[in-house]
């Protein structure tokens, strides 16, 4: 069953996002090259409005996006219009819940023109029926289809600069229809930031550069960062050739930065003379193709270990069994597949498995390459995906983004507190939430396991990795501009995508670390 526009992949159906505001945004449009307008400071006169309205001018009579609005007057929206949130009935019931949501907030108030709103709420949604479920645990004659999916956000501006965005996948409890729920959360999360004020970040207008920059690495953000790159305004490649080549290719002058979810140690990165830049958080995911298993599947981190190790080589092993009462499992040999290649993926998964299991640490161990004691290999998130959704009674492991995009079922992990936590965006930024931050201190290099009751197990942060000196006084300037966008502007884009933006706290360290590149 399927909600919205669906492309035929996730990029091209964020930007069917753009397509359908009526004008509203182009994706020809980009953002302006001006500085951040002034008046997101405190004292702003007069002077500062003229400015502002200057600029918005300027960058409408030219085609170029307005500058984003700020934390400030993000508070101070009323009205929003909501756009269509794909096609079919489903979608248009999604649009006129989160209106009446809106509506009843005494806050919010959805009008019908953009012309007449203070910001356009606009989106894309797809579900898809992922098995029966029994409303008798003892008999399986009356059941209901159990639904997976996703509705993606993105509230703008009139210039089409994004204020705020979100997405929200089915909750596991919901005792409301999945397209009521999907609605619910988004009204539920936008009236809350709208409430606080809060923004991920403030916008920074991107510089136009000669120069051009490319890139290469990993597979895990390589989605955001195709659009990041797009909306920037800056002319940048990239190769998403997996985490190990791009530090390969940085390292021997053949990339101008790399992308990695493998992080470097102080001593690594000073040995190899690069800099790293957290840029954003994701969360890893067992994938799996279980046809008529029904509800969502739980697994520990030991089973996972086992699976992978081949000691459980079986759907319906005991162990498996025992933490999934209500499923109905097969008397099938499980199919695993994992990374072919170098990967920061595979570091990721293969470090929260050693963690879980002394024998798995022993035995196989953790790295963007381990000797995999079952299974078949696959090239990168997306291959990983194809090849689950293709095999029966398979499992894999993805980037959240990868899952939702070649809608697979993905399941719940047991976290440190106990909880099974499915990945979604509250819980990889709750995972995040007691990160260390301190003028002095590196970032911590994983975020496994994080304490805390919601945090889902196996989130990451991501990295971009530059040269520790850029003698092109050019490509110096081009590289410190699109990360101080990425930090900025950015992150205001990410979570449509299912990428959590950074905490406040990290950015902004992260954005005084650039003002040293040399």
């Amino acid at each position: 069953m399927e909600l919205g526009a669906v492309c035929s992949d996730f990029h091209q159906e964020i930007s069917c996002m753009r397509q359908s505001t009526g004008g509203v945004y182009s994706s020809t449009m980009r953002p302006s090259s001006s500085a951040p307008c002034i008046t997101s400071f405190p004292g702003c006169n007069n002077v500062c409005i003229l400015r502002r309205l200057a600029i918005v001018a300027l960058a409408l009579a030219f085609g170029l996006s307005a500058p984003a609005q700020t934390p400030e007057t993000l508070s101070g929206i009323r009205t929003i219009q909501i756009s269509a949130l794909g096609n079919g009935p489903q979608a248009r019931a999604m649009q006129e819940r989160i209106a009446e949501r809106l509506n009843k907030s005494g806050r919010l108030h959805a009008v019908t023109a953009a012309q007449a709103s203070d910001a356009v709420l606009r989106g894309t949604s797809t579900l898809w029926a992922s098995g029966r479920v029994s409303l008798n645990p003892r008999s399986h004659s009356v059941s209901s289809v159990n639904y997976q999916g996703y509705l993606s956000v993105e509230l703008v501006d009139a210039g089409g600069q994004p204020l705020w965005s979100y997405l929200v996948t089915p909750s596991r409890f919901s005792m409301s229809g999945v397209a009521d729920d999907l609605a619910d959360q988004v009204a539920s999360h936008l009236l809350s930031v709208v409430k606080s004020g809060a923004a991920s970040a403030p916008a920074v207008g991107s510089t136009a550069h000669a120069v051009a920059l490319h890139g290469a690495g990993a597979t895990f953000p390589a989605p955001l960062y195709q659009r990041w790159f797009e909306s920037s305004g800056q002319n940048v490649s990239y190769d998403a050739n997996g985490s190990e080549a791009g530090l390969q290719m940085l390292t021997s002058g053949k990339a101008d930065f790399a992308a990695s979810d493998m992080p470097l140690s102080d001593q690594d990165s000073h040995s190899a003379h690069v800099r790293q830049f957290a840029t954003v958080l994701g969360g890893v995911v067992p994938i799996y193709n279980l046809p008529g298993a029904g509800r969502d599947l739980n697994l520990t981190p030991e089973v996972l270990a086992g699976i992978y190790s081949g000691a459980i080589r079986k759907w319906n092993d005991p162990r498996i069994r025992a933490i999934n009462h209500a499923l109905k499992l097969p008397n099938a040999e499980i199919a695993v597949i994992h990374r072919s290649e170098g990967s920061g993926t595979t570091f990721v998964w293969s470090s929260f498995l050693s963690a879980a299991s002394p024998e798995w640490k022993s035995s196989v161990g953790a790295g963007p390459h381990v000797a995999w004691p079952v299974g078949s290999g696959a090239k990168g998130n997306e291959g990983v995906a194809e090849l689950v959704k293709k095999t029966e009674h398979s499992i894999g492991y993805v980037e959240l983004t990868f899952a939702i995009q070649h809608q697979l079922n993905y399941a719940a992990v047991k976290n440190s507190a106990g909880q099974f936590i499915k990945a979604d965006l509250a819980s990889i930024t709750a995972a995040a939430a007691g990160v260390p931050v301190t003028a002095n201190q590196s970032l911590p290099l994983s975020i496994l396991n994080a304490p805390g009751k919601n945090a889902y197990p196996i989130s990451t942060f991501t990295w971009i990795m530059v040269p520790e000196q850029v003698s092109d006084s050019q490509e110096r300037t081009a590289l410190a501009d699109l990360l101080n966008w990425m930090l900025t502007s950015g992150q205001k884009q990410c979570s449509a995508l299912g990428y959590a933006p950074l905490p406040h706290e990290v950015a902004v360290r992260e954005l005084q670390a650039i003002s040293t590149l040399k």
